[in-house]
């Protein structure tokens, strides 16, 4: 059988692969794993759930809530709040773990369950394998005063809010209009609130859920919308957030996109100045540009590369110590204030560099690194197993990365999230980098073709 868990949790199709029977199961066995503190006499262990808005979180969570309470664990109910949210709510009250359920930038037809290990940290492959073999055993049923309670977590927003805000360290967003961009999802509620009381002007966008548009036209995947409002209002940037609020990007006051890279590029030279960058050190996944590698050692700063996932560069960054990483797509995670990517920390900690260097964010962008032109072709219906053993592929780009030398690089990966594989080639220029690209997808279709 499949391994149930993939690179960001259980995901797939609500009411399809993630069915309220699955959700039930899965939770009363995370709760048999995770929930297993010895706890005061007359106590039970605890647990936090949040979602995003989409409209089957709703039978998802209450199966959840079900299958965790029914197995002993108290509840915390957040509500719709984003990820990271409910990450540091887990550490906030000392919870035994949490539950997200959200299917991050996916469509609303999708879903997935995520679970936080206590202290708010995302599980290793030992505790998500002990969850699913639990699920072929019988689950403890305890009853009468030993089953769990449900109950609604009243300030679990305030609290996120309160530490959002202690992390600018007193500095202040006045003066700096900010277009958001909620992508109609879990930062719909709390991004504004959280920029406005920091002092910025705020024009709000893409702030809407109903279940249904969750990532629709809007958000960090589809940026159109806040490069259009960003040059409507003259504003100095704009940010967008993902589903779960979990990424960030940004645009500058001409809608340029200023992408992950950027943005880390960006802090960990603010922090290295600061001299709060631990070992001068910046933990990145093999997808950022090589134009990132070049600006940091020009820079001081040191790489260190991950495989691709939030869940690696956080692995790597407790194991060393490090405490600023993420990826290109905007994922940044700053072990100081967070155990998660945390979309909202990351635009404003990029908003207060602006404001505390009185320079633009395309000026910082571009005095950070250089981004070489980069093509990334999602390859669909081939055997996404076979990409790093077939012969002729492998030969294939043995080729590319030969006439492209030391000017760029190729990165050939079947995805962890979706049954495609990715082909990504950097060049020196735009065009031979989509000709290599194109080339390369070409051959990956003939020869992996299901």
């Amino acid at each position: 059988m499949a391994r149930l868990f993939g690179t960001d949790g259980v995901r797939g199709v609500a009411n399809e692969l993630l069915t309220a029977e699955l959700a039930l199961t899965l939770s009363q066995s995370a709760a048999t794993v995770l929930g297993h503190r010895q706890v005061l006499p007359g106590t039970r262990p605890t647990a936090v759930v949040a979602r995003d808005p989409r409209i089957s979180g709703e039978f998802i969570s209450a199966a959840v809530q079900a299958g965790i309470a029914s197995s002993g664990v108290d509840v915390f109910d957040a509500g719709v709040l984003p990820t990271p949210a409910a990450a540091f709510l887990v550490a906030d009250i000392d919870a035994d773990f949490g539950v997200m359920i959200s299917a991050s930038h996916n469509a609303a037809p999708d879903n997935g369950i995520k679970f936080l290990a206590r202290g708010g940290h995302k599980l290793d492959d030992a505790a998500e394998d002990a969850i699913e073999t639990q699920m072929g055993l019988t689950p403890p049923r305890p009853t009468g005063a030993d089953v769990g309670r449900v109950s609604r977590f009243a300030d679990a927003e305030d609290r996120y809010l309160v530490h959002l805000l202690r992390s600018l360290d007193g500095t202040s967003l006045k003066g700096l209009k900010i277009v958001l961009d909620c992508a109609h999802g879990a930062a719909a509620g709390v991004s504004p609130q959280a920029f406005t009381d920091a002092g910025a002007e705020v024009i709000v966008i893409g702030a809407e859920p109903d279940g249904l548009n969750i990532n629709e036209g809007y958000g960090s995947t589809h940026l159109g919308p806040l490069q259009d409002a960003v040059r409507e209002h003259g504003a100095d940037l704009g940010i967008a957030h993902d589903g779960d609020a979990d990424r960030c990007l940004a645009v500058d006051h001409t809608g340029e996109v200023i992408d992950g890279d950027q943005i880390m590029g960006i802090l960990a030279i603010a922090q290295k100045e600061a001299g709060t960058l631990i070992d001068d050190t910046l933990v990145v996944t093999v997808m950022s540009n090589l134009g990132l590698k070049l600006g940091m050692e020009a820079a001081g700063v040191k790489l260190v590369e991950t495989a691709v996932g939030d869940r690696y560069v956080l692995a790597a960054m407790r194991a060393s110590g490090y405490n600023l990483g993420g990826e290109q797509s905007g994922h940044l995670i700053f072990a100081d204030y967070a155990t998660t990517g945390d979309g909202l920390l990351t635009g404003l900690q990029l908003a207060a560099r602006v404001a505390a260097t009185g320079r633009s964010v395309r000026t910082l962008a571009d005095e950070a690194m250089t981004r070489l032109p980069q093509v990334l072709i999602n390859v669909k219906g081939v055997d996404r197993t076979r990409v790093k053993t077939h012969e002729p592929v492998q030969e294939a780009v043995a080729q590319v990365e030969a006439r492209l030398g030391a000017t760029g690089r190729v990165l050939l990966r079947p995805s962890g999230t979706e049954p495609v594989v990715r082909v990504m080639v950097e060049a020196s220029t735009a065009e031979l980098a989509r000709a290599e690209s194109e080339a390369l997808a070409d051959i990956v279709k003939a020869e992996l073709a299901l």
